[in-house]
């Protein structure tokens, strides 16, 4: 694991963007930027700013190891991670993904129990580490975290339960096409979008099928004019037509 200095407020915690200088004011910008974080007054953001530790990790390396303590909260600052598990057999299945803003870690600092999952950096990530007494002071004592994160919580129950059942969805390219309905975003005005599309290898894993079947899917999709790819996201051109696909049409 490679780690970046961990002092609060040192030059390494602040994430650079086309070359922008790393600078304790870039930390503070990026924190505001958390949904978790952005009722905070000035004051509680330094004052929970004192207390993270940045680190930075390579792509594919380990953030947080499923068994591990719940020691703390983190935040994701900048890159890409995918949430793991680990099957009996040895078999890594895809949870979901997090971008930058996302928080994890919630639930063992919550129960003051291990690890449920991992995660693992797809791309090179900044990340910013609360300890867990200074996380619980917050959920206590903040209002405006306090009910984001029962927000977040009546989400991931939701969410949890929708890929359960794309998970039993037996016909691979209807479980495909379903992940892309769940995934995408819609805005007024423009077209669904799946931001950040992860790899055909990490979709594979995450829908439990092979990455060539991903592929062809896509493919058929690309073909059919459903579908434009787009650097690192995808386009829904004909989102009533996919919506047609997920019902087995």
């Amino acid at each position: 694991m490679t780690t970046s200095s961990e002092q609060p407020g040192s030059a390494a915690s602040a994430v650079p963007k086309d070359g922008e200088p790393t600078t304790t004011q870039n930390v503070h910008v990026h924190l505001r930027n958390i949904p978790l974080l952005s009722g905070l007054s000035d004051q509680e953001i330094l004052s929970i700013k004192s207390e993270l530790r940045f680190r930075q990790y390579g792509k594919r390396e380990v953030v947080l190891q499923k068994g591990g303590a719940g020691d703390g909260l983190l935040f994701l600052l900048s890159g890409q991670m995918q949430v793991i598990d680990i099957t009996e057999d040895g078999r890594a299945i895809g949870l979901r993904m997090l971008s930058p803003g996302d928080f994890f870690g919630e639930i063992a600092v919550i129960t003051g129990s291990q690890r449920t999952a991992s995660v693992v950096a797809m791309t090179p990530v900044l990340v910013a580490f609360l300890p867990a007494p200074a996380a619980l002071h917050l959920f206590s004592h903040s209002p405006s975290v306090a009910n984001q994160m029962l927000r977040h919580l009546a989400e991931k129950i939701q969410r949890d339960s929708a890929f359960r059942s794309l998970l039993s969805i037996n016909n691979t390219s209807r479980r495909i096409y379903t992940y892309l309905a769940q995934m995408k975003k819609t805005q007024p005005g423009q077209p669904d979008v799946v931001e950040n599309l992860p790899t055909h290898q990490d979709i594979a894993n995450m829908i439990n099928t092979s990455r060539e079947t991903v592929t062809r899917a896509l493919l058929t999709l690309t073909q059919q004019g459903i579908v434009q790819k787009d650097t690192h996201r995808l386009i829904i051109l004909k989102p009533a037509d996919l919506q047609k696909l997920v019902e087995g049409g």
